[in-house]
């Protein structure tokens, strides 16, 4: 599938989202002025209009369908436990500008996720996919909240408008009891000095691309405070772990920091403590030092389970394999539940499109199927607060 050159990647080489990062930075990119015009003009009703259309319109698989035409009334799985601080989340269908997204398809996710997570974490706001998720959490009825999200570009600020937009029209609409943060930018450090052969985020280069994150960040602050909201809404950043500017670091409320140990050439065994060490020492200690002390979050760990070639199957340590994908899980999420570290597990299901794309390991991060049918895993039974 070919994408607008303004959402190609700008290259990496940094060992803990190497292309990891081309994975992400290609499906965050998502939604469409139409979705934002239809949010505008419908409010409320927006949510209600989209889902008697998705009721029918035939839509790909995602689950167990509710048993009634109440999606708060659901099958659960007894193989599922609500055992992961957070998952990343995607709705399928949501690259801009195809947009092939749909309520329906969110609902059976949302009513999957519930019965893992209280917290997911989007990644974008284009495709109506904000209002799609804050409208399947208030059929569901589920506990559920989100950090919205908001993809930056460098070298073009539309999407970032675009967004920022969808995401006020989604709090006028949806209020504000579901949220707990939004997130602006998405690895924008990374794309932004990586496309200049530099990896210093506090440099020279960093300062410049941190002008242009800060702004947009302040931005969304005004926006925010112009709703007169009741409830603070925090807002914060996701990047690489290595790639926090000091600079924006001082200009959030909270980081999201993706660290993956397969990029880092750990054994699956030695995955867990890999995460934790490299989160504690380059992501926690220098927020803590500073005046604001931004709370950190790792915003995506986990392991692949198969690689579409021979060539990636392997990281110099380890498999990709779903019996690295336990052990990983077995080492990793009690534990880290036992000691407070908030994270959001990457990822719930396989998405076919990047495999289609990248190839390697890259559609091979999820706990589920592309059909949402549960990989031969052991669910970890540790409930998270």
């Amino acid at each position: 599938m070919a994408y607008p050159s303004e959402y190609q990647n700008l290259g990496s080489n940094s060992f803990e989202k190497g292309t990891a990062r081309q994975r992400r930075s290609k499906w965050i990119v998502i939604g469409s002025v139409l979705a934002l015009l239809v949010l505008i003009a419908g409010g409320v009703a927006a949510g209600i209009i989209v889902s008697n259309n998705n009721r029918n319109t035939p839509g790909s698989s995602s689950g167990k369908k509710s048993p009634s035409n109440d999606p708060s009334v659901f099958t659960k799985d007894p193989r599922l436990h609500k055992s992961f601080y957070g998952m990343a989340y995607t709705p399928e269908g949501s690259m801009f500008p195809e947009c092939g997204n749909s309520l329906e398809n969110v609902i059976q996710d949302i009513q999957l996720l519930s019965q893992l997570t209280t917290r997911v974490r989007l990644y974008g706001a284009d495709c109506n996919q904000t209002a799609l998720v804050l409208e399947a959490i208030k059929q569901t009825k589920v506990d559920m909240e989100v950090f919205l999200g908001n993809y930056v570009l460098p070298e073009d600020n539309e999407p970032y408008v675009r967004q920022r937009d969808i995401i006020k029209n989604a709090i006028q609409t949806y209020g504000t009891n579901n949220i707990a943060g939004v997130t602006v930018g998405n690895e924008f450090m990374l794309n932004y000095l990586t496309a200049r052969e530099d990896n210093d985020p506090n440099g020279v280069n960093g300062q410049a691309g941190a002008a242009i994150l800060k702004a947009d960040i302040e931005d969304t602050r005004a926006m925010l405070a112009g709703l007169g909201l009741k409830k603070n809404i925090p807002v914060g950043n996701s990047d690489a772990g290595s790639f926090f500017s000091t600079e924006i670091l001082s200009s959030i409320d909270y980081g999201l920091s993706n660290v993956h140990a397969w990029f880092a050439n750990t054994t699956a065994e030695a995955a867990a403590d890999w995460v934790n060490a490299f989160f504690e020492e380059t992501n926690v200690k220098p927020a803590a030092l500073l005046p604001n002390q931004p709370k950190m979050y790792i915003a995506e760990t986990g392991w692949p389970t198969k690689s579409s070639d021979a060539g990636n199957a392997n990281n110099g340590a380890d498999d990709a394999s779903i019996a690295g994908l336990q052990t990983f899980m077995d080492t990793f999420v009690c534990q880290a539940n036992t000691a407070g570290v908030p994270y959001f597990f990457f990822e719930f299901f396989d998405e076919e499109w990047k495999d289609i794309q990248f190839g390697g390991v890259e559609g091979w991060w999820g706990l589920f199927n592309a059909d949402r049918t549960l990989k031969d895993l052991k669910i970890p039974d540790c409930p998270s607060s």
